[in-house]
């Protein structure tokens, strides 16, 4: 009888033993298995079990949570969806997420370990952090102004402060509500399927996720890099630039819009933006020497992001000579994002020194204790503080004598580069209409804003579209903005 009491214990021993084996093979071993099935939805119901934590525009919550009652219970809400959209991107049950709300998802939901009180916490006690909050950089007044002027033309517009970095508006059109998408009912399916079915591509962040021929404004970079090099020394002085100007081993004649180019001196070819000047000044300067400062000011780049991605704007490095000469008036295969070439201009604002641009400030518990803070930025230096002083001589020429008058602002000097960027086969394309700035208040001892403004114009306004035209208006309502704040 004792016996078989033994064996009956020594059995129920390894079935237990068993038991715990196979609990913790389940637990642990099958876990990663078990959490990526399509089938489990336990983390989806814990993570919309509680609101999202906040962005923060200037002390206010640009995103909200919406109790829905359901097992997936709070959906996000945007105030102001379409006019932020560019920052925040959308938090969706169905879509996933972006932008901001993808590149600072741990915090915002909750599951980010700095949020817990101690370490390992949550892991001993199962316990869920409150979504914490993401404060962002940007000024509101300077994205209402970029918004607004753009108005329901295609385009963007991309500002930062120069001495440090921080973006102040990031805004692309046309624009979409991202709370259409927050849920995951039929309606959330159709808006997902229409919004990528528009030819206009709302969802495309065109600040920092497309590249455009961003034609003359990168005359700064080679007004930069021929004035680092000696090419030109006297502002004044004539550049022996023929119009038209054939471009190297070709017959291709290139011309100018505008007269009066032939010999043009650096200040009027950048004035009136001469193409036949600048076209034989890079290839004065040769393909080094202008791929060194084009990668300066953060051309070919593959890691910039403000947290999230920023496409790579691009100098071809293969090019020949001809080649260069259409690069060099930013032609080609030339292209920058928005963003790049308001780094250009801050680059210029910043006497030569550009700090790489960064979209988020400071990160907060729910309760409002400090997280993470952006700090300083270092700066790298793009060119010599003598060439950058040229520089703003050159751009504030331009709003002041030349093509981007419109950009003026009273109590304010103001430096910018108009550019109307061809593209297509043959040029056959609507030409995007470009405006890049900067400008310091006569209260300010520095630039207090760099902007970059394109509009993609319309086949209707084809003959119309300038980048004095059209552009650089924008860019002076976000200048106002930011002077007057």
């Amino acid at each position: 009888m004792t016996r078989n009491i033994r064996h009956a214990a020594v059995f129920c021993a390894l079935l237990l033993v068993a038991l715990v084996v196979n609990a913790a093979r389940v637990q642990i071993v099958q876990k990663p298995e078990y959490d990526d099935n399509p089938a489990n939805r336990r983390p989806d119901i814990a993570r919309y079990q509680q609101p999202r934590g906040d962005i923060l525009v200037g002390g206010r919550a640009v995103t909200g949570s919406r109790d829905t009652g359901e097992h997936l219970r709070f959906e996000r809400t945007y105030a102001n969806g379409p006019m932020y959209a560019p920052i925040t991107g959308f938090a969706s049950q169905a879509y996933g997420t972006t932008f901001l709300e993808h590149a600072e998802d741990g915090l915002l939901s909750g599951a980010d370990p700095m949020l817990a009180p101690l370490p390992l916490w949550n892991d001993v006690t199962g316990a869920h952090n409150p979504g914490g909050d993401v404060v962002t950089t940007i000024d509101g007044a300077a994205q209402r102004a970029a918004y607004e002027g753009l108005g329901g033309r295609k385009g963007a517009v991309a500002a930062i402060e120069p001495a440090t970095g921080r973006v102040l508006a990031l805004v692309s059109t046309p624009s979409y509500d991202p709370q259409l998408l927050s849920g995951n009912s039929a309606a959330a399916t159709r808006a997902w399927n229409r919004l990528n079915a528009d030819p206009d591509k709302p969802m495309l962040n065109r600040a920092v996720s497309r590249t455009y021929p961003p034609g003359s404004t990168f005359k700064v970079v080679t007004a930069a890099a021929a004035l680092d090099a000696g090419v030109i020394r006297d502002l004044d002085a004539p550049t022996r630039s023929p119009d038209p100007y054939t471009l190297p081993g070709t017959r291709t004649k290139l011309t100018n819009e505008a007269d009066g180019c032939l010999d043009a001196s650096l200040r009027e070819a950048f004035e009136w933006s001469c193409n036949t000047v600048f076209a034989k000044l890079g290839v004065d300067v040769g393909v080094r020497g202008m791929t060194a400062m084009a990668e300066a000011f953060g051309f070919n780049d593959d890691g910039l992001r403000v947290p999230f991605p920023v496409a790579r704007s691009t100098f071809d490095t293969t090019v020949d000579r001809a080649q260069l000469g259409l690069s060099s008036i930013g032609q080609y295969n030339t292209r920058a994002t928005p963003l790049q070439m308001a780094m250009v201009a801050a680059a210029v604002a910043g006497g030569g020194q550009v700090r790489s641009p960064y979209l988020v400030e400071r990160t907060l518990r729910a309760g409002g204790s400090l997280v993470a803070a952006a700090g300083s930025r270092p700066s790298r230096e793009v060119m010599r503080p003598s060439t950058a002083a040229l520089l703003k001589e050159l751009m504030t020429g331009v709003v002041a004598n030349g093509t981007g008058a419109k950009a003026a602002i009273p109590g304010a000097t103001v430096g910018g580069k108009t550019g109307t960027a061809q593209h297509g086969v043959g040029n056959s394309g609507t030409p995007y209409a470009w405006f890049i700035s900067w400008a310091r208040g006569d209260g300010d001892m520095e630039p207090k804003v760099a902007v970059a403004v394109v509009v993609e114009g319309s086949a209707a306004d084809r003959e119309g579209i300038s980048g004095g035209g059209l552009a650089a208006p924008i860019a002076r309502g976000v200048m106002e903005a930011v002077l007057a704040g």
